[in-house]
C-alpha cells in the first residue's frame, strides 16, 4: 500500500496513527472486542467521539461547510482502514452517517442549526423508527398514523426493531399523513424528541443475550410541524435518499476490517495449519480488499456531492455476507467448545484462555447476531431486485 501513496498520504496515515494511540485505550478495545452486538455501547464509545469532534473530524464525510474535513477518497480509504485495524468505535452511525446527511440535503437552516452541531459534537444520539410488525421489508406498508392538529401532528404508533432506541435522545421516523394514492405517497418523515411525553421503549433481547434492538410506541404524541423533514406526503423520497447512505455509506468498512484483524489473530493462534480455513480466511481477506476499493469509488462520488446511488445495495448485501463469513469461520476456529456456549453460561468455563484470547468470550453470540445481518436495513432479496432493476434494466 505504501508504495501507492503520496508522501502526503503517508504524512496523514502516520498523524491518524498517533491520534488513534493516543485516544483507543486498552479498556476501549477491550470492550469493543467483547461486545456481542453489532454496536458499540454509546458509553464505550462517547469520549471517542468527542476527541474526533475536539480533532475536527467526527464528521469527516460531511461537507466542509458542517463541519466535513475535505478530505480526497484516498485520505477517506486510508482514515477508514487505520479506524478499523485500531479497533476504533463508532459512535452513532444513524445520527452521524444517516440523518445528519439527510438534513444536509432536505433540512430548513433552522433544522440544519439545531440538529448538526449536536451530531458532531455526540451530544444527541438518534434511532430510526422505520420497521413495524407486519410491514418489514415493505416499508411503503407501514401504518403509523400522523394526523394534522394545528401547529402539531399527533402520532400513534408501534415500531419494532428500533436500533438502541433505549439509548437515543432522538428518533426519525416515518409516518402516515394520507392513506390516498399510492402507498408510497402518503408517508411524512419526521424528527422527534425521545423524552416527549407518552413514548415507551420495550427491549427486545436477541438470541445472543445482546439488547440492541427495541419496540417503541407512540400514544398521541404530538410532534411539531416544525420537525417535519421535507414536505408532507414526500417523506418516502426523504426515506430512499437515507437508505441509500445506510446501505452505501461507510459505515461497515472499519467494523468488517476490525473483526477480520481479530479472526486473523484467533486463526494465528487456535489453528495455525489449518488449510482449509487459512483458506477461507485468505478468500475473506481478498474480498474485503475488494469491498474497499469499491467504496473508493462511491467515495468519489460522494465527495463531490452526490448520494451513493443503487450501488449502495450490492455494498450492503456484499457487506452483510462478509461479516457473516467472518463470524461462520471464527466459530469454526474455536471448535467444539462453541457449542457448549449458552447466555446464561458462558462457555469460555469450558477453556483455558489467556487474557489475550478474552475476545473468544464475544465469538458464539456474536454469530448468532449476525445471523440478522442479511435481513436488516433491508434483506439481501431486496438488495438483488433492486440490482436487477436499477442497473441490469430487467
Amino acid at each position: 500500500m505504501d508504495l501507492l501513496l503520496r508522501p502526503e498520504d503517508i504524512a496523514f496515515r502516520d498523524e491518524v496513527r498517533r491520534f488513534l494511540q493516543d485516544n483507543v485505550p486498552h479498556d476501549m478495545r477491550r470492550a469493543i472486542g467483547l461486545t456481542t452486538g453489532f454496536i458499540v455501547d454509546p458509553t464505550v464509545s462517547i469520549d471517542f467521539h468527542r476527541a474526533l469532534a475536539r480533532k475536527g473530524w467526527s464528521v469527516s464525510h460531511w461537507p466542509v461547510e458542517h463541519g466535513g474535513t475535505g478530505w480526497t477518497p484516498v485520505q477517506r480509504y486510508i482514515f477508514d482502514l487505520e479506524f478499523g485495524r485500531a479497533g476504533a468505535p463508532l459512535y452513532n452511525a444513524l445520527g452521524s452517517h444517516f440523518v445528519g446527511p439527510v438534513i444536509i440535503h432536505y433540512g430548513t437552516q433552522q433544522q440544519k442549526d439545531k440538529y448538526l452541531p449536536r451530531i458532531r459534537s455526540g451530544d444527541d444520539y438518534w434511532a430510526q423508527g422505520y420497521s413495524e410488525p407486519g410491514s418489514g421489508s415493505d416499508l411503503a406498508s407501514l401504518k403509523t398514523k400522523a394526523l394534522s392538529d394545528g401547529d402539531h401532528y399527533v402520532v400513534n404508533a408501534q415500531k419494532i426493531w428500533t436500533t438502541m432506541a433505549h439509548n437515543a435522545h432522538r428518533i426519525f421516523a416515518l409516518v402516515r399523513t394520507s392513506s390516498t394514492g399510492k402507498r408510497q405517497e402518503g408517508i411524512t418523515f419526521l424528527l422527534i424528541d425521545m423524552d416527549t411525553p407518552v413514548i415507551t421503549v420495550r427491549p427486545i433481547i436477541g438470541n445472543g443475550g445482546d439488547h440492541e434492538f427495541n419496540e417503541v410506541f407512540f400514544h398521541d404524541v404530538r410532534v411539531p410541524k416544525a420537525n417535519r423533514l421535507g414536505e408532507e406526503n414526500k417523506g418516502w423520497e426523504v426515506a430512499k435518499y437515507l437508505l441509500e447512505f445506510e446501505r452505501g455509506g461507510r459505515v461497515l468498512a472499519g467494523q468488517v476490517r476490525a473483526q477480520f484483524t481479530s479472526l486473523v489473530r484467533l486463526m494465528g493462534t487456535r489453528c495455525p495449519d489449518d488449510d482449509a480455513l487459512r483458506t477461507r480466511m485468505a478468500e475473506i481477506g481478498t474480498d474485503l480488499d475488494a469491498m474497499e476499493m469499491i467504496d473508493v469509488s462511491v467515495l468519489s462520488t460522494m465527495q463531490a456531492g452526490g448520494n451513493p446511488g443503487p450501488i449502495s445495495s450490492l455494498l450492503k448485501m456484499r457487506w452483510s455476507q462478509i461479516r457473516q463469513s467472518i463470524t461462520e469461520l471464527a466459530m469454526d476456529a474455536i471448535g467444539d467448545a462453541a457449542l457448549t456456549w449458552m447466555p446464561e453460561r458462558p462457555f469460555y468455563e469450558t477453556l483455558q484462555l489467556p487474557p489475550e484470547e478474552e475476545e473468544l468470550l464475544a465469538i458464539p453470540p456474536r454469530y448468532l447476531n449476525a445471523r440478522a445481518f442479511t435481513i436488516m436495513g433491508g434483506t439481501s432479496e431486496v438488495q438483488t431486485n433492486i440490482l436487477a432493476k436499477s442497473l441490469v434494466g430487467l
